[in-house]
């Protein structure tokens, strides 16, 4: 099979779908490998590392396309990349349809198939390929909150340590799953008083006990996220339901009770945010304010860090990838409950079933086309 990653073109965003080292493993197993010229620059990979790890440099996205039987990226695909897809091309990357209509409606037009990185589930429940990205998003959640935090960036001018003698900034994190956690684990490194709140018992429990009582942990209700807007400097939105779009549970009537310069971070705006205020915004544009708080709410918050996050999302993709390449779609569904799951476009079928509920579409299960 051939192959092939092209340069993200979603604005400010650095990461690259294959490494050298994927490149290298990719070509073991006998396939050719394609790559744009300048597509690993932005991550610190030059052209001669892949060159080297037996790639085949091409100056243009649209001849990689062109000569490609499977394309791997990171982002979603932008409208110029989805209107080069063709029937039976396999698309392997991050996809959140859910919160994209155009792009559902491109790639079902396309006649690809179309395997999500968000969606791959494993038999527990975990996300392989969601939980690296998930856990770097959220350690950068409390990193750019604090920063926003700053007065001369729009906050309330609060550090969230403190000092001695001063009360430390108080943060309330909406999810307790791998953003929540990781996001909890910085903001108490940097001294700031953690509120968590979820909707699993077990989970608070669990949480509680991991952190032997250092952060405070409430069950989700209204009421409760209530009491956290009222009271919170930083809010972190880290809601998670696979596949579907995220729910809103901080609305804009709990803004008019939050502090004036407060922030709030949308680390679930891929899946079109947990709050009803949000919208997606730029590395280069990051914020906006409603209400006298502040919104941050990067659709690619680990582009940021490129090298990191492209390092740890290609370590988590590149096995399933592998297998998608030597056994093609259908029996890689047919071997792995992970890209079954990944499963959300096939050939002009929608075949995950909250993207079909999302936009009112058909919904046709991975087991009828393969």
């Amino acid at each position: 099979m051939t192959v092939g990653t092209v340069k993200e073109i979603k604005k400010h965003e650095y990461r690259v779908g294959l490494t050298p080292q994927c490149v290298k493993s990719y070509v073991q197993h006998g396939h050719r490998v394609l790559v744009e010229k300048g597509a690993g620059e932005g991550a610190g990979f030059d052209d001669e590392e892949y060159a080297r790890e037996g790639a085949v440099l091409i100056d243009t996205a649209l001849e990689v396309f062109e000569k490609s039987d499977m394309i791997v990226k990171v982002k979603e695909p932008q409208r110029a990349e989805y209107e080069m897809l063709r029937e039976d091309q396999i698309l392997y990357t991050y996809l959140h349809l859910a919160a994209d209509k155009p792009q559902t409606e491109g790639l079902l037009k396309s006649g690809a198939k179309c395997v999500a990185y968000e969606t791959m589930e494993k038999e527990d429940g975990t996300l392989p390929c969601l939980k690296p990205m998930s856990e770097i998003a959220g350690r950068l959640s409390i990193q750019e909150g604090a920063k926003f935090l700053e007065k001369p960036f729009g906050g309330r001018g609060v550090l969230l340590g403190g000092v001695p003698g001063v009360a430390r900034g108080k943060v309330a994190i909406l999810g307790g799953g791998v953003v929540g956690t990781n996001a909890a684990q910085i903001a108490m490194g940097m001294g700031a008083e953690v509120t968590i709140l979820d909707i699993n018992s077990a989970r608070l429990e669990y949480l509680d006990h991991l952190y032997m009582g250092r952060l405070n942990t409430l069950y989700s209700t209204p009421a409760n996220i209530e009491k956290v807007a009222r009271e919170s400097d930083l809010i972190i939105g880290a809601v998670l339901i696979p596949g579907a779009r995220a729910p809103h549970l901080l609305k804009k009537e709990h803004l008019k009770m939050m502090k004036k310069g407060s922030v709030v971070v949308d680390v679930a705006i891929d899946q079109g945010g947990c709050f009803e205020t949000s919208r997606a915004t730029t590395h280069d544009d990051p914020v906006f304010t409603v209400e006298d708080v502040v919104h941050y709410c990067v659709a690619n918050m680990p582009g940021a860090v490129s090298r990191t996050s492209t390092l740890a999302l290609t370590s988590t993709t590149l096995k399933p990838g592998l297998l998608l390449a030597d056994k093609g779609v259908e029996q890689a569904c047919r071997e792995s409950i992970l890209i079954r799951r990944g499963l959300n476009i096939y050939k002009g079928n929608c075949t995950f079933p909250d993207v079909a509920e999302a936009f009112g579409l058909p919904y046709t299960p991975v087991e009828e086309v393969i």
